[in-house]
């Protein structure tokens, strides 16, 4: 098993409004059947960039890249599809009645649906300032503190918080399996273990 600490100065642009995605959506979306073949093969998926799944700083940095971007500007979502396992989830963390907290679970297609209009009209970056990498054999998570702006220029963020990447090693390269993450909150502030130091 290793661990890597390291700080990272790449843009992370918006999953949905904050983070990944922090803003209520719609029930659960229903998974594509995965297409058949072996995990490595996945015919008729989208082939990622070389340089975008060689490692897990690589890819955490080619899916903060692919959903970066200003107003006006669209989002190549096959590359972002080329990224991820056909089944991959992504997850918000989001408040629930009564104090609760729910996961909403988010295919990538629905992750698309519900992200890409917001992204296009409002511009939005995200960039990570610190990740924490583990890995054992072919699994690794990637523990990633980020700050949220709607454009470069702005001086500071309206938001950060923690994405949790589970990343699968695949030969040569590296698979999205699953991103979960939460917002930082006045109850709730990021550690000083995982901020910049």
């Amino acid at each position: 098993m290793r661990r890597v600490t390291l700080l990272a100065g790449i843009l992370f642009a918006g999953f949905g409004a904050v983070g990944i995605a922090q803003t209520p959506v719609p029930a659960a979306q229903t998974a594509p059947a995965a297409p058949v073949g072996s995990i490595s093969g996945h015919p008729g998926w989208p082939v990622a960039k070389a340089e975008d799944v060689g490692s897990p700083e690589a890819i955490v940095h080619a899916v903060y890249s692919v959903i970066s971007g200003g107003k006006g500007e669209a989002r190549d979502w096959d590359r972002m599809r080329s990224l991820f396992i056909p089944d991959a989830r992504l997850i918000p963390s989001a408040a629930a009645p009564g104090g609760h907290t729910d996961a909403i679970i988010l295919t990538i297609d629905g992750y698309i649906a519900r992200s890409d209009r917001r992204m296009t009209t409002m511009g939005f970056f995200e960039r990570s300032i610190h990740n924490e990498i583990e890995q054992f054999g072919n699994i690794v998570q990637v523990w990633s503190t980020y700050e949220s702006r709607h454009g470069l220029d702005d001086v500071a963020p309206f938001a950060r918080g923690i994405n949790s990447f589970q990343l699968l090693k695949d030969g040569e390269r590296y698979w999205v399996v699953n991103i979960f993450w939460d917002a930082e909150s006045p109850a709730h502030p990021i550690p000083n273990i995982y901020l910049p130091k």
